[in-house]
């Protein structure tokens, strides 16, 4: 059922027939007397955001009923929540290093002069890593961090002195189970077990100001396409195997997963082509199976009672983009609630892939030992992508006023 049912008898009986948890949104959340009511009246509120219905049915439990879709405005706003909710975390860092990514920026006017030649630079260093991460706050959708394997790429503008930021994209470790990709590929269990090493997820991929302006959000997507970015893939992890089975040859990818942001579709990934051909495929939707509608303060507690309990839910390389699911799933058992319900209820997005080789589909079904691979030089589709997106993006005036005012000092976070 599509009801998440709390026992009464989980809670102090100044909760019973749910009058504080009705009404958590705006008195905020009550003194408790143990972590576990903290932890259900974290995910009320959380759920209550959410437009999740309220209502009791007796004197032992209380009833969640979650919205039949979400709109785009709700999904907006639950992200808007946890973004900033992890900002306030993080501002006292971020307002140390917001200068440095202004220094990082390029002034309308340079962008509007520049042939905008984009060149990857691969996250190494601290600095690199930290100019990411203040990157990756300024979108409206909350930042996340994948465990296991992931690159960062800054791509910066060598058309203007300096190599100013055009954006930013990271790639990690597929999230395991997703019906419409594992359909699509015509994977069982056991090929999507033993293949699935050779797809990874394109979890950030966007344009900075005032290189979003001109669709530069568009050419970080070519980029997923790119030979660069498979050969800084192969690059680093030439020399690596996974730790389940010890299987080899983790270098080989054959496909690049990702995702709209609100919604079903996504004007970022639409119409991507090169030439006569769709670089970036949508495939279905994911199943709005997840725990993004879940806030960090909310997974921190559900953390901190899993923990309480000795279990010890790990997530190191290796175990897969997972975790969180495994700690919301521990955390719900233990509060004897169906985390079935919960996980199931998160926001549905469009799915888009992109195959990076002409026969990644025998390869992925384990049918083909050898790669033949797509020749796309960063080069080639950075020209198609002027001729074919900013050329017609500069015919805007209305466009091309916004960008020109830009200065680097207006950016903020």
């Amino acid at each position: 059922m599509n009801i998440l049912t709390v026992p009464n008898n989980r809670i102090t009986k100044r909760f019973s027939y749910g009058d504080a948890l009705a009404n958590l949104l705006s008195t905020g959340i009550p003194e408790t007397k143990s972590l576990s009511e903290r932890t259900i009246l974290l995910l009320v509120r959380d759920l209550l955001r959410l437009g999740w219905t309220f209502k009791t049915n007796s004197k032992h439990s209380f009833e969640l009923a979650p919205p039949d879709v979400y709109s785009k405005d709700i999904v907006r706003e639950g992200m808007t929540f946890a973004r900033q909710e992890i900002i306030t975390q993080n501002r006292s860092w971020i307002d140390v290093r917001i200068e440095k990514v202004r220094n990082n920026l390029a002034s309308g006017l340079d962008a509007l002069r520049s042939e905008i030649l984009p060149v990857i630079e691969v996250c190494e260093t601290q600095e690199q890593n930290d100019l990411f991460r203040m990157c990756r706050y300024y979108w409206s959708s909350p930042a996340s961090e994948y465990v296991g394997r992931r690159i960062r790429i800054l791509v910066r503008d060598d058309g203007i002195p300096g190599k100013p930021l055009i954006g930013i994209a990271a790639i990690g470790s597929s999230i395991i189970h997703i019906p419409d990709r594992d359909k699509w590929i015509g994977w069982d269990i056991k090929t999507r077990t033993e293949r699935i090493i050779y797809v990874m997820d394109a979890y950030v991929v966007g344009a900075l100001p005032p290189y979003s302006d001109l669709l530069g959000g568009k050419l970080i997507a070519y980029i997923l396409a790119s030979n660069e970015l498979r050969q800084i893939y192969k690059k680093k992890y030439a020399k690596t195997k996974t730790i389940i089975n010890g299987r080899k040859k983790i270098s080989d990818l054959a496909l690049i997963m990702t995702t709209s942001l609100y919604g079903l579709n996504s004007s970022q990934y639409n119409r991507l082509k090169y030439k006569k051909s769709l670089l970036c495929k949508p495939i279905g939707t994911t199943s709005g199976f997840g725990t993004i509608h879940i806030s960090n303060e909310t997974f921190s507690a559900m953390r901190e009672l899993v923990m309480s309990e000795g279990y010890d839910i790990s997530h190191k390389f290796g175990d897969g983009p997972n975790w969180r699911m495994r700690v919301v799933r521990t955390a719900c058992d233990l509060l004897n609630l169906d985390p079935d319900v919960i996980l199931r209820h998160s926001f549905k997005r469009g799915l888009f892939a992109v195959p990076l080789a002409s026969n990644w589909k025998g390869y992925l079904n384990g049918n083909t030992k050898k790669l033949i691979y797509r020749n796309l030089p960063l080069k080639d589709l950075a020209n198609h992508w002027r001729s074919r997106w900013l050329s017609m993006r500069k015919q805007n005036k209305e466009v091309v006023a916004r960008v020109a005012e830009f200065v680097p000092e207006q950016f903020k976070i």
